[in-house]
């Protein structure tokens, strides 16, 4: 059965950040983020909230019509970005949870490990309700933009948050960079690329 996905605009903006909030809530990043059950419950919707935010504004999130799934993506463009002076990573943990400076060790982490030089679509963050996954959902949102990948001749990028979670990406073509983003003390995220598939006439 297929899956109708359509853009979510600023009407879906609580549905969004609530299917992040619940499916990141037991990810090992997200609790190294926000040790403790109670502190990820009080706090964690709140990265979701500026991590959706900052799609909105600047990317597309692609979300299932049923509202089980969503996918957060960016166009990255080959040129790197000019330093605009102000730091995004200071700002995000200010916004987020002053005092936790987790929240801008990751986004550090993140940004000096993303790819430069080639355009690229950059999935940031997929999440489907936890009473929905492994049904495909996750899958079906991912092909939505790698068929376009592919079609425009364009690769693609990831942070897998786990190493049992890259074995979906690689059945989608993402391969393992071969560099570990490592958390200190915590866990260790595995950037993967995807070189665009041949389109057949």
């Amino acid at each position: 059965m297929g899956v109708e996905i359509r853009a979510a605009g600023e009407g879906d903006r609580e549905l969004v950040v609530r299917l992040l909030d619940e499916a990141f809530q037991d990810d090992p990043v997200s609790g190294w983020i926000f040790p403790g059950a109670d502190y990820r419950r009080a706090t964690h919707h709140k990265l979701m909230a500026a991590f959706a935010d900052a799609v909105f504004a600047d990317g597309r999130i692609d979300l299932a019509e049923d509202g089980a799934g969503c996918a957060l993506w960016l166009s990255v463009p080959a040129e790197a970005h000019p330093e605009s002076g102000e730091d995004e990573a200071v700002q995000l943990r200010e916004a987020v949870d002053p005092d936790n400076e987790r929240v801008e060790t990751i986004a550090r982490l993140m940004e000096e490990g993303h790819p430069t030089g080639r355009a690229h679509e950059y999935l940031w963050m997929i999440a489907v309700r936890p009473d929905r996954q492994g049904e495909g959902l996750g899958a079906a949102l991912i092909r939505h933009v790698l068929d376009r990948c592919d079609r425009e001749g364009l690769p693609a990028y990831l942070e897998a948050s786990s190493e049992r979670s890259t074995k979906l990406y690689e059945r989608l073509g993402y391969t393992f960079t071969d560099r570990t983003l490592d958390l200190p003390g915590g866990p260790q995220m595995y950037p993967m690329w995807r070189e665009p598939r041949a389109v057949l006439g």
